[in-house]
This record gives C-alpha cells, sequence and structure tokens, in this order.
C-alpha cells in the first residue's frame, strides 16, 4: 500500500516541482510527472537514510518536493548538455 501511496504522493509532488521550476523542460510534462514520482521515491529514501523522515504527511511530502526539484534540477542538465551537442 505503501507503495501505492507513493505513486499518487509523486503525481502531485510533479505538479509542484514544476510549479516552483517554471520554463521549458526538455521533456515536457509528463516528464516532470515521472520525475516527481521518482522525486518522492528519492526523497523518501534520502530521509529515511539521514534519519530525518517526519511522522506528519507534510514532513513526508516537503522531502518528496525536494527529491522531485532536485531530479529536475539534474534532469535539465543532462538534457541540455545532449540537445546541445
Amino acid at each position: 500500500m505503501e507503495f501505492l501511496w507513493m505513486l499518487i504522493i509523486g503525481f502531485v509532488v510533479g505538479l509542484v516541482a514544476k510549479f516552483l521550476m517554471p520554463g521549458r523542460d526538455p521533456g515536457g510534462f509528463i516528464i516532470t510527472i515521472l520525475l516527481g514520482i521518482a522525486g518522492s521515491f528519492v526523497g523518501g529514501w534520502l530521509g529515511r537514510q539521514l534519519g530525518i523522515v517526519p511522522e506528519t504527511g507534510f514532513g513526508q511530502f516537503v522531502l518528496a518536493v525536494i527529491g522531485a526539484v532536485v531530479l529536475l534540477i539534474i534532469y535539465r542538465i543532462v538534457a541540455g548538455r545532449s540537445s546541445a551537442a
């Protein structure tokens, strides 16, 4: 059940990440949503590794948004380089 919950939250996180980082993405809206889902997993994993996973849903949501924004930044850098070459 946790996996399904992370997918749903990841979708919302992708929307929030796109809102926080406006502009054209090399992959478009769908890639941003997929990065949000991946960011949800990354943020949750990093939080558990660092021992800072909050008990509240809002704290986990914030970690997921941070993970999604980091992945979106990395994706823009990598995709920007490959399209410029």
